[in-house]
């Protein structure tokens, strides 16, 4: 079955709904370059109107990828749950967006519904919708996830520490560390690139983390990033693995050049929860996604980028992770242009996350070599703040020096609980409190009276 409508004189057409939904999808650089964008603007609203007459239910029936050929395509059908669905279920993709923009539409209405959509039905009603209302919905949604601290709770805002190092040195690891609690960051997680991903370079840097957290009684957790299979490989060590991390596309194949497939993430969250770290929650894992993994893989099955990106977020759901953090801007201007796209996408990957009960943090980032600069990073960081994310990046200066892209300082977090009023996790600001780095959760003492963590040593 095409979808066709008629503008003016010219009578646009859409062979299947895969086409449709690429074409109706914001302009980015990314679809471009895959070849499935709308030729123009034009053609772009025609697919819009198409979109919004498409029933939700067609999504059940009409598979982007077949049924048969990808793992993430079962996941998403075998685990829908149809009375969830119910509410909508009469709906069309444009009735959909109306109806998420309604009063009485709110957190309780939305987490209800959550098991109850596809990845590919939130996708949909998100390329209808304006950066307003992506906003306004991100903002309903309300995910809360715990592990030695509480994320996502109202009126909080948290932020992971990164403290990134070139060579993975312990000591200029600890001084961006010390640097990043000092200004109050790190209650979603300290969470370290490494530059090695080896189990003996991870066990370091978790017992580094580990002896810093329990010799301050630091309600936090640590994550290093490296590969799932580092993580399992540490943990038969016996070492002090708090979260597993991973790397997640919307795509059985794409998650294949990753390394992984649904059933190792399966083993490696068991053996995570049978440690028992956690003190206020069991929530262990951290998933990272970016909009164009799927194409920069080969591996996107001609879907635009967009809705791969929604389909990894059906991957991370089951596990019932800690933190989920789409990394916007990372993979470069291939994918997504300038500072217009880099907004859109960051705004379109948080509401879609929270839609589907996902607790979603942004990494505001550019590379250098992208049409995009710090002013369109705050931008972003304030639309974010205000939609209700999760949690933040801080790194030193904003300048990964070892990823080698630009984010957010440890600085910005101060500015986004400012202007709206936010406090980090509540664990986390009593014990910024005890320590005397900062009063009311979120305003900084002098650096004279932050001794407590100066007095080792080791940190000085």
């Amino acid at each position: 079955m095409s979808f066709a409508t008629t503008i003016g004189k010219t009578r646009h057409s859409f062979a299947t709904l895969k086409e449709l939904m690429a074409k109706a999808t914001p302009h980015r650089s990314g679809d471009v370059l895959a070849g499935v964008a709308a030729a123009s603007a034009e053609e772009r609203v025609a697919a819009q109107l198409c979109l919004a007459d498409v029933p939700l239910t067609r999504f059940l029936e009409d598979l982007l990828i077949p049924y048969e050929q990808d793992e993430i395509t079962r996941l998403i059908i075998d685990t829908h749950d149809r009375a969830a669905f119910a509410p909508v279920a009469g709906l069309t993709v444009g009735q959909f967006r109306d109806w998420l923009l309604r009063y009485e539409t709110d957190a309780e209405v939305l987490t209800a519904l959550s098991p109850g959509l596809t990845s590919e039905m939130v996708a949909a009603v998100s390329k209808l919708m304006s950066n307003q209302d992506l906003v306004l919905v991100g903002k309903k949604c309300r995910v809360v996830t715990a592990f030695r601290s509480t994320i996502g709770l109202p009126g909080r805002l948290s932020v992971r520490l990164q403290p990134n190092h070139p060579t993975d040195d312990p000591q200029g690891i600890a001084a961006s560390i010390l640097d990043g609690l000092l200004y109050g960051c790190g209650d979603a997680v300290i969470g370290i690139n490494p530059a090695t991903d080896s189990a003996a370079a991870m066990e370091t840097l978790l017992r580094l983390i580990d002896e810093l957290v329990r010799r301050y009684e630091i309600p936090t957790q640590s994550c290093i990033l490296a590969h799932v299979t580092t993580a399992i490989d540490c943990m038969a060590r016996g070492a002090p693995v708090d979260l597993v991390f991973q790397s997640i596309a919307g795509t059985e194949a794409a998650n294949k050049s990753f390394g992984i497939k649904l059933d190792l993430l399966a083993v490696a969250r068991a053996a995570a929860l049978s440690l028992k770290r956690g003190t206020v929650g069991d929530n262990v894992m951290y998933f990272e996604t970016g909009q164009g993994s799927c194409l920069s893989a080969g591996a996107h099955h001609g879907l635009d980028q967009q809705t791969c990106e929604v389909r990894a977020y059906a991957v991370a759901r089951p596990f019932k992770p800690l933190l989920v953090n789409t990394v916007v801007g990372f993979i470069g201007p291939e994918y997504l242009y300038d500072g217009k796209q880099i907004i859109r996408a960051g705004l379109e990957d948080h509401c879609c996350g929270k839609l589907l009960g996902l607790p979603m943090g942004v990494d505001v980032c550019y590379t250098n070599h992208a049409e995009a600069d710090q002013d369109d990073m705050d931008n972003l960081l304030t639309l974010l703040g205000v939609a209700g994310c999760n949690f933040i990046m801080g790194i030193p200066g904003t300048d990964d020096i070892m990823l080698g892209y630009q984010s957010t300082s440890f600085h910005d977090s101060h500015y986004l609980r400012q202007v709206l009023g936010l406090k980090p996790a509540p664990e986390f600001e009593v014990w910024l409190e005890k320590m005397r780095i900062a009063s009311e959760g979120r305003r900084l003492l002098p650096v004279g009276v932050k001794h407590a963590l100066l007095s080792d040593g080791r940190f000085k």
